[in-house]
């Protein structure tokens, strides 16, 4: 390697762990299962009621709940519930959160100071809590689950983008860029945004997870997902009560959810390791020294 790609490769991020590489490969698997579920379910999600809580067996992988629907095709379809609400929430949330974040961060001062004020008020709650206490006032579906953990969920990135914006707005690039009379919202757009954007990405694969856990929770408790939506609280509730008889009506459900969860959280884990420095993940490579430096490293020492 020459001195020249040396700089080059130590700024590339790396997965610092085949754990995380797992957790990727298992995401990959989830989305694809959860897109190509018409075609992957091996029964369509309709009540069967002579199958009904059948356990699992070559024709019912996963067996059948009550209705007698397979539980292998809900999970499938419930998974594309699931993953639905996260990409919404996370989708809303952060563009809420970057956008109030990046300009509160590059103003500064009273806008500042008011952004923040409002952020540190919603912090202030639980998310879990506020988010139970908005779906109980709204009708429970899966829209008001995305839009009660989107309240919930959108100061976190509002904190973070703020500081790293506050940050870049003080770069010598920023600076010149405000001597040539670039307004304001295009110095945000080109240089403040697309420079805040890698914590913000990291946040959000760390931050799936949490999502759909709590989706599941509100659907658990009846405030989200209602029948005959397919999705994975709501079919752990359905289960509870049978699991001591009928313990697949439940299990499998719990660990969609759990795989879910988990995976996405190595990942997350293993990104933020990979693209901060600080954490120790971005390994610095040994550059090999050059001739010329390796003959002025040798005569500093002979004179010393």
């Amino acid at each position: 390697m020459t001195a020249t790609e040396a700089p080059l490769r130590r700024r590339l991020p790396r997965i610092p762990d085949r754990f995380a590489a797992f957790g990727a490969v298992i995401i990959v698997v989830v989305v694809l299962a959860a897109i190509f579920a018409p075609w992957l379910a091996p029964y369509p999600d309709e009540p069967m009621p002579l199958d009904s809580l059948q356990p699992p067996s070559a024709a019912h992988w996963f067996g059948t709940d009550t209705a007698g629907r397979d539980v292998l095709s809900r999970i499938l379809y419930g998974g594309r519930t699931s993953l639905f609400i996260a990409v919404a929430v996370l989708a809303v949330s952060a563009v809420a959160g970057v956008t109030l974040g990046v300009v509160a961060g590059y103003a500064g001062g009273w806008v500042r100071d008011v952004i923040m004020r409002v952020t540190d008020v919603f912090l202030a709650f639980p998310a879990l809590l506020l988010s139970l206490a908005l779906a109980v006032v709204l009708q429970p579906s899966v829209n008001t689950v995305v839009l009660a953990i989107a309240v919930t969920w959108w100061p976190w990135y509002t904190r973070l983008s703020a500081s790293v914006a506050a940050s870049i707005s003080t770069r010598s690039y920023v600076d010149a860029a405000r001597c040539l009379g670039v307004p304001a919202p295009l110095i945000i757009w080109r240089h403040v945004l697309p420079n805040s954007l890698t914590p913000v990405l990291v946040q959000i694969s760390l931050d799936a997870g949490g999502v759909i856990l709590t989706a599941a929770a509100l659907s658990y408790l009846g405030l989200g997902a209602q029948e005959p939506t397919a999705e994975w609280g709501l079919m752990v509730q359905q289960g509870q009560t049978l699991f001591t008889t009928n313990w697949w009506v439940v299990t499998f459900p719990g660990l969609a959810i759990l795989v879910t969860a988990f995976a996405f959280n190595v990942l997350g884990e293993g990104l933020r390791t990979a693209l901060d420095p600080r954490s120790g993940g971005a390994r610095q490579e040994r550059v090999k020294p050059t001739s010329a430096e390796a003959a002025a490293t040798m005569s500093t020492r002979a004179v010393k």
